[in-house]
């Protein structure tokens, strides 16, 4: 049955059991899109050996399906509403199935990178449609809270799964299989969801506007390519370019969305403050949880000598503390008000990278132990937030909602990596200058300030101890850009602390259910 959300409700209606089998359903696509971003990392150097894909084409491979998740999401989430969330779902799960069988079949790189595009865009439509059928199909508060708990948890699960599953699948199969994992899940879906999940849309919202859709590529594609481009190799003539114009698009975009009767994106759900409170407060803790993981995964790889599968592995228990929190989260704001919530969230997040700035040149406890209290801490306020965010919009803009919470967090991984990345090169630059050997030679020098991974390579090029003592020299130099980062990451965690509770205030209090 299709349900138009023009009609007005006395009362929020509970959840029954064909919803919570319903979320049950909406896990699948959830768990499937992060346990294939862990996969992959893992499958890289198989397929690009197979392949014969060079390192360009390798991290296109690897980026391309971000930038067109991040380029889509505001589209599609618009979509989702109005064409119905389930029909995107179900549509998205299709085309997903199909190109996760072209990609696992690729003969060249770039048959693989156009089928990872095309991963990408289909990938664009299941995560709005899953939240927004979530804000639809728990309207009662605390059943949402615990949804949304949920739907993190199963995304974290993936996360933590990935690389056990990677290895276990590449050990025993070719590297297409970690691309056939989804298919199996998606036919599930396809199923399934039908019989067990609503119909919602806008009946009202009116026909999509292409040049809004154009102009919004135009604007998220290059900013994000700008931001990543910089992170990896420094400010540079053609990424600040490129930055520039999407920042340029951008304004346009924003100029045509005030100016339309339905616009793509509805800039009035940020005049409600909770709104965008909350997207804000969420963005900038990606902000510095990227720039800190990017730092403590180099460091697992590059200071304590790991590989990709070990440092992954480490990595595990931040993904249960994760998952531990998300499920924790609605529980505690059931008897406290969710504002306070997500402020001692922060706090613990701010904690956890105290612990960060104790790390020495072998510090693997220190890392995972901090790793574990900020995840568990970012847990709490990540399924906060995103139920203030989701209820705070009007339900008929429930899938743009969520696309703004889901950009919102892309632009904070990648300004995350970009910035606080930028931050830990600086360090580690300025570390090196004066630790190095003076038996080192220039040419060796400079290569070695480019990043700790060129310093590696460097390193083992050179005479046995002379190697070793810059390889000591560069070593000590990044983790003092970690522990920079990670003591300007508590700041921002116990600033957003403080932030949370001041905008925050008044809403999110505690729900209870009747007789409890």
């Amino acid at each position: 049955m299709t349900h138009t959300l023009t009609d007005e409700q006395a009362a929020p209606a509970r959840a029954t059991r064909r919803e919570w089998l319903g979320l049950a359903v909406l896990a699948l696509p959830t768990l499937l899109l992060s346990l294939d971003v862990s996969v992959l990392y893992l499958a890289l150097p198989h397929l690009g050996a197979d392949l014969g894909a060079d390192g360009t084409q390798q991290l296109w491979i690897l980026d391309i399906y971000s930038f067109m998740i991040a380029g889509f999401l505001v589209t599609m989430g618009t979509l989702g509403d109005r064409i119905g969330r389930r029909k995107l779902l179900l549509t998205g799960a299709a085309a997903f199935g199909a190109v996760s069988v072209v990609a696992a079949y690729s003969t060249s790189p770039e048959m693989l990178i156009v089928a990872r595009a095309l991963l990408g865009v289909a990938g664009a439509t299941l995560m709005p449609s899953t939240m927004a059928l979530i804000r639809n199909m728990f309207a009662d508060p605390r059943q949402m809270a615990t949804a949304i708990g949920v739907w993190f948890a199963c995304f974290m699960g993936g996360m933590t799964l990935g690389p056990l599953v990677g290895g276990v699948l590449l050990e025993n199969f070719w590297w297409g299989s970690a691309f056939l994992l989804g298919v199996p899940c998606m036919v599930l879906l396809l199923v399934v969801g039908p019989k067990v999940l609503p119909e919602y849309r806008d009946t009202e919202g009116g026909r999509l506007d292409l040049a809004s859709v154009a102009l919004s590529l135009a604007a998220i594609l290059p900013v994000i390519y700008g931001l990543k481009e910089m992170a990896r190799h420094g400010v540079r003539p053609l990424p600040a370019l490129v930055l520039l114009a999407g920042i340029a698009f951008g304004v346009v975009f924003v100029r045509r969305q005030w100016g339309l009767r339905n616009p793509l994106l509805d800039l009035r759900l940020f005049a409600n403050r909770t709104f965008g409170a909350a997207v804000a407060v969420m963005l900038l803790g990606g902000v510095v949880m990227a720039g800190i993981s990017l730092m403590c995964t180099m460091y697992l790889q590059l200071v304590l000598g790991l590989s990709p599968l070990e440092a992954g592995l480490w990595l595990i228990p931040q993904n249960v503390a994760m998952i531990a929190g998300s499920l924790l989260a609605p529980r505690i704001a059931n008897k406290v008000r969710a504002v306070y919530v997500v402020g001692a969230g922060m706090v613990v997040c701010a904690a956890g990278l105290l612990v960060h700035t104790q790390a020495d040149g072998d510090a693997l406890g220190v890392i995972v132990a901090g790793l574990v209290l900020a995840s568990f801490g970012i847990a709490l306020p990540m399924t906060q937030t995103m139920g203030l965010i989701l209820g705070s919009a009007p339900p008929e803009k429930a899938g743009s909602a969520a696309s703004i919470q889901e950009t919102g967090g892309e632009f904070g991984v990648a300004l995350g990596v970009a910035t606080l990345g930028s931050l830990g090169t600086v360090v580690y630059r300025g570390g090196l200058a004066g630790g190095l050997p003076a038996d080192v030679p220039a040419e060796a020098a400079d290569t070695a300030r480019q990043g700790l991974t060129a310093a590696v390579e460097v390193a083992g090029r050179l005479p046995g101890a002379l190697g070793a003592e810059l390889m000591e020299a560069a070593r000590t130099a990044f983790t003092s850009g970690l522990t920079t980062v990670a003591g300007v990451g508590a700041a921002i965690f116990a600033g957003l602390a403080v932030l949370a509770v001041v905008l925050l205030r008044g809403e999110g209090r505690a729900q209870t259910e009747p007789g409890s």
